[in-house]
C-alpha cells in the first residue's frame, strides 16, 4: 500500500526537478548585465571656435553612446545637461563621453568653457530617435 502512495509522488520530483533547474539557468541569465555586451555606438566629434561637427547627433532609444570629442584649436567643454554630462575638452586631446541614451527627444549640447565672442554660437543637439 505504501508503495503505491510514493509511487505518484517520485514522479512528480522527478518530472520537475529539470524543469526547475532549467528554470534556475534561465533566470541566471536574465540578471546578467545586458548593456555590457552590446558594443556603443561611436562617434567622433571636433569642437573649435565656434562649432561641434558633427552638430546634431542621432542615436535609437536605448542605444549605448560613445562621443570621442577632440577640441582643435583651445579648450572647449561639451555640456549636456538631460544627461547630466559636463565634460572640459583639452585641446589637442581626445576626450570621451559615455552614456546610454535612456529617454527619447531633442536635447541641446553646448560650449561650457568660455572660448572667445561667439562661445554663446557653440551648440548642438542629440536627436534620440525610438
Amino acid at each position: 500500500m505504501r508503495l503505491k502512495n510514493i509511487a505518484p509522488v517520485c514522479l512528480v520530483v522527478i518530472l520537475l526537478f529539470p524543469i526547475s533547474s532549467f528554470a534556475q539557468t534561465l533566470n541566471g541569465f536574465s540578471k546578467a548585465p545586458m548593456a555590457a555586451n552590446i558594443a556603443a555606438h561611436e562617434i567622433q566629434m571636433t569642437a573649435k571656435k565656434y562649432e561641434f561637427n558633427p552638430s546634431v547627433i542621432t542615436v535609437k532609444k536605448g542605444e549605448r553612446v560613445k562621443l570621442i570629442i577632440t577640441a582643435t584649436d583651445r579648450d572647449h567643454g561639451f555640456k549636456l545637461d538631460a544627461f547630466k554630462i559636463n565634460q572640459r575638452l583639452k585641446k589637442g586631446e581626445p576626450a570621451t563621453v559615455e552614456f546610454t541614451a535612456d529617454q527619447a527627444g531633442e536635447f541641446p549640447f553646448q560650449c561650457s568653457v568660455i572660448c572667445g565672442m561667439g562661445h554663446h554660437r557653440m551648440k548642438g543637439k542629440l536627436v534620440v530617435v525610438q
